[in-house]
């Protein structure tokens, strides 16, 4: 079978990376793809916002199955473009992936479905957004209705800190991303990721991770795409998980079904694990970024079988995923200057670090001839496995410092709680 992945982050090499591995995958392109990427597919230079230029590619190239890697062209419409062409796709349709591409959307439906989520106001005005913190206590969460490249949600402190951030949203700092904010209820808790993967109608569990959003270790500075992460988590126990289905996930699916935009794809759940159980934060439509990287790292199932089989609607005729038991860890490398202004054409020397089975992930990487730099704000993701967390972590910097990028910074506490609780 020949397969397109569309997209050119860490998220899509892992997922190329894995589509790679299966028997029936024939050849594999990626558009645009990276260097990475480059090392086991062919990429082209397809632009995921034509839909009739995707299409007749697909049709040209005998393509059995498209995997749409980023969230932009879901919410676009591209999957509904290509099923119109008889195209199968892994990913959602344009409705269905308001779930990540509409916070408000979210919310609402939650609402409806009695899914256990904070508390929250929709504010399509700053006028109306300053009135509605009066509902709620500090420090306030404030979101983005639309997508922001992961940096659409801030965690206000003060009533100051707050009215000065509405003010900026609607001010247009996340463009039209920011023409209604959802201001929400603080949770305490610790969070989680939990990934599903589902027909419409059949549903079923593909793994946990927990990763870092803020900039700085502790956690501390502005949020970030993720600068590492690891999986399982330990914290969504199998009790939890199971809780987790059957309160938030299998009612969302159902939902969506019964409104006429059934979900079909990766359904990445956010979570606050509370006092009173798992709560949702968000969805994303598509596989977390760098969560993905550690999923197909521990995933031993064929992954071109799950997803054509999500495409088709025959997910509950296929073997559920395994995965390995071992833990898996990636670290960010971001290039100087990230999350604000990234320096690029920084000199990358890659070395050994994949000599002792770890695997680095290019994210934001080109050739400036024959010379691997930077072109983004991640640039790598160095992942490794091991028994534990705390080997994992040690696995995952050994590698990482084998690597020349003088321009490049991580951090150096991936991990730290379950770290922590693993030396009790």
């Amino acid at each position: 079978m020949n397969i397109l992945l569309l997209g050119s982050g860490g998220r899509e090499h892992a997922l190329s990376w894995k589509l790679a591995q299966s028997p029936t995958c024939s050849a594999l392109y990626a558009a645009p793809g990276n260097p990475g990427i480059a090392e086991g597919a062919t990429c082209v230079p397809l632009d995921a916002g034509d839909h009739d230029a995707v299409t007749q590619f697909c049709r040209t190239n005998d393509i059995g199955l498209v995997v749409i890697g980023p969230e932009a062209p879901l919410v676009d419409g591209l999957g509904d473009s290509l099923r119109a062409a008889d195209i199968p796709v892994f990913g959602p349709s344009k409705e269905a992936a308001q779930l990540e591409g509409s916070k408000g959307f979210t919310k609402d439906l939650c609402a409806r479905a009695d899914i256990p989520t904070a508390g929250y106001v929709r504010t399509s005005s700053l006028e109306q957004a300053l009135g509605a913190l009066t509902r709620f206590d500090a420090p306030f969460v404030l979101k983005a209705d639309g997508l922001a490249a992961g940096k659409g949600v801030v965690i206000a402190e003060t009533r100051e800190d707050a009215e000065a951030t509405l003010t900026d949203m609607f001010d247009g700092k996340f463009g039209d991303a920011g023409a209604e904010v959802v201001i929400e209820e603080f949770l305490r808790g610790e969070e989680a990721s939990f990934f599903a993967i589902t027909d419409g109608e059949t549903i079923v569990p593909i793994g946990t991770a927990q990763d870092h959003k803020r900039v700085g270790e502790g956690d501390t500075g502005p949020n970030t795409g993720g600068m590492g992460a690891y999986s399982p988590a330990p914290v969504l126990t199998d009790e939890l998980q199971e809780q987790a289905m059957r309160e938030i996930i299998e009612p969302t699916v159902k939902m969506m079904a019964a409104d006429g935009n059934p979900y079909s794809g990766v359904l990445y759940a956010g979570f606050m694990l509370t006092e009173s159980g798992p709560q949702l934060i968000e969805y994303n439509a598509r596989f977390g970024d760098p969560e993905c990287q550690v999923l197909m790292m521990r995933l031993e199932s064929d992954l071109v079988e799950l997803m054509l089989a999500c495409a088709n609607g025959t997910l509950g005729e296929v073997a559920a995923p395994v995965l390995s038991d071992d833990f898996t860890m990636t670290v960010v490398m971001a290039a100087e200057g990230y999350p604000g202004t990234p320096k690029k054409g920084g000199v990358i020397e890659l070395g050994i670090a994949e000599a002792d089975g770890a695997k680095v992930f290019h994210a934001g990487t080109k050739l400036d001839g024959e010379q691997l730099v930077s072109s983004g704000g991640r640039v790598l993701n160095v992942t490794a496995r091991g028994s534990s967390v705390t080997e994992a972590q040690t696995n995952a910097y050994t590698a990482l410092d084998k690597i020349e990028f003088a321009d490049g910074f991580c951090r150096r506490d991936i991990g730290y709680r379950e770290v922590a609780r693993e030396a009790q």
